[in-house]
């Protein structure tokens, strides 16, 4: 069920999103891309947005795949709410850091961030809230870390809408 936070109380879509019961809600697939030499395996569904720029988002990946190599141009809380996910971050097209976040963990990311996320073992699940006012949410990066696509709200939207 898709709905925006403008058209409902919070309280009640916190309260009608069981984050538990993840097999009832409508998922995007990202599959295998021919273009990127690492296994890609992740999905993603529409909690709630609003007019303001908020968007509440819950992604999945499935076991030892990875999401697509990107750049935040946006500020992004996370937590991960089941399984284990494995975050690669870069700095000028080095790896600085490789941290595997739990269930439990919650992080806050500044714009600017670049990383690359993987499934544990037995996948995860995270709830994202974003903040974009201007609409920018990531650029979508080749391995040598050129930008490839910028995504914005309105195709994210768009895409998640059509499940």
């Amino acid at each position: 069920m898709l709905f925006s936070v403008s058209q409902i109380d919070v309280k009640d879509a916190v309260m009608k999103t069981n984050l538990n019961a993840v097999s009832g809600l409508s998922w995007k697939f990202y599959g295998p891309d021919a273009r990127f030499n690492y296994p890609i395996g992740y999905h993603g569904t529409l909690l709630g947005h609003d007019k303001f720029g908020h968007l509440d988002l819950l992604y999945r990946w499935d076991p030892g795949k990875y999401c697509h190599f990107h750049r935040h141009l946006c500020g992004v809380r996370s937590t991960v709410i089941a399984g284990q996910l494995e975050v690669v971050t870069f700095e000028n097209g080095i790896e600085v850091s490789s941290v595997t976040r739990e269930a439990g963990s919650f992080s806050h990311m500044p714009p600017g961030d670049v990383h690359m996320e993987r499934g544990g073992p037995n996948g995860a699940t995270v709830l994202f809230h974003i903040f974009a006012p201007d609409g920018q949410l990531t650029e979508l990066l080749a391995e040598d870390g050129t930008a490839l696509k910028t995504l914005t709200t309105e195709e994210l939207l768009s895409q998640l809408k059509a499940q």
